[in-house]
């Protein structure tokens, strides 16, 4: 578990963490012999668990964690895992948390078909909180789609790329978030106005997290992230850094080697595992990911004054703290 800076609030929240583990190792199996190993592949390669963490945090707002709280908990983390079974497919990532991603080790054809069973796990266990839980994961589910598309599909004509990603990561990744957040509150009796003020601070908490991830990416290695350095790069996926490497080429003050990786990524080099470790290297030396270290930890900022409606209290400064361990994985 994330430290929040409080021992009290951390022990509280430790043994909730393990019941909602012991609860997701449950939820991804029981299909059958032949289609259990896929299913609980990537729930077994553990996982920061944040978005369970952030459901539970939440819940400290209203009367602590109950049954709905954990079930909620479940499903916002089976959801995510099911989204990572298909982004894999799509981005060709041979690893995945430290392990062989799903399709490496089954195909594709099981790997989309394993997250489509994971989605439905989810959509089960929500159906059990109510018609409001129900819509919105509904939703989230739709803004999940349509950040892929978007991503897949690039920037309209005209329209701003960076403020085209950003809005990708909003959906991808922040909409979890803000979901796993919102219902902390809704179903420990927070509130409707608390449940709302933690889906605005968890949407930005998402882009904070993905603009850091974009970082990490670049100067980590697989040891450590558990992911191919650069899968983004090679898959044709601009990611911040490159973004802003674009901008630059368009206002024209874009320098020789940042005109060099654009030169290598528009050639398509990239095929080789030592072409790309030339350009992840040539790019993590450039400024421009130092400004996206600065975006994420603004968004962060943002996050943490969502919250400042609420009364002083430990849960708050533990949000607080919360979005700022995301960004500091960076250091």
């Amino acid at each position: 578990m994330l430290p929040l800076g409080d021992a009290e609030l951390e022990a509280r929240l430790q043994p909730e963490l393990t019941d909602v583990e012991e609860r997701l190792a449950r939820a991804v199996v029981g299909a059958d012999s032949l289609v259990d190993p896929a299913s609980s592949h990537l729930a077994a390669a553990g996982g920061k668990r944040l978005r369970p963490l952030l459901t539970l945090l939440g819940a400290q707002l209203g009367e602590g964690a109950n049954d709905r709280v954990r079930t909620a908990a479940v499903a916002v983390e089976l959801t995510h895992l099911a989204t990572l079974y298909h982004d894999d497919v799509m981005d060709s990532a041979p690893l995945r948390r430290g392990a062989p991603a799903a399709h490496e080790v089954w195909g594709n054809s099981v790997a989309i078909l394993t997250g489509d069973l994971l989605f439905a796990r989810a959509s089960r266990m929500v159906a059990d909180l109510g018609a409001d839980a129900v819509r919105v994961h509904s939703e989230t589910f739709e803004r999940l789609c349509l950040g892929q598309l978007h991503e897949t599909l690039g920037p309209a004509d005209g329209q701003d790329p960076v403020a085209h990603y950003i809005r990708v990561l909003a959906d991808k990744t922040g909409s979890l978030i803000a979901t796993s957040a919102r219902y902390g509150a809704a179903f420990s009796g927070a509130g409707t106005d608390v449940a709302d003020l933690l889906a605005r601070y968890g949407e930005k908490v998402g882009v904070a997290f993905q603009l850091a991830d974009d970082v990490i990416d670049l100067s980590s290695d697989a040891a450590v992230t558990g992911k191919t350095p650069g899968t983004d790069l090679r898959e044709g996926v601009d990611t911040m850094p490159v973004l802003l490497l674009r901008e630059r080429a368009a206002n024209g003050t874009l320098d020789d080697r940042g005109s060099g990786v654009l030169d290598r990524l528009r050639a398509d080099e990239l095929a080789s595992d030592e072409a790309l470790r030339a350009v992840v290297a040539d790019l993590r030396d450039h400024e421009v990911v130092g400004q996206a270290r600065e975006l994420a930890e603004q968004w962060a900022r943002d996050a943490v004054a969502e919250l400042d409606p609420l009364p002083d209290s430990s849960v708050k400064e533990a949000l607080a703290a919360f979005a700022g361990l995301l960004v500091d994985r960076l250091a």
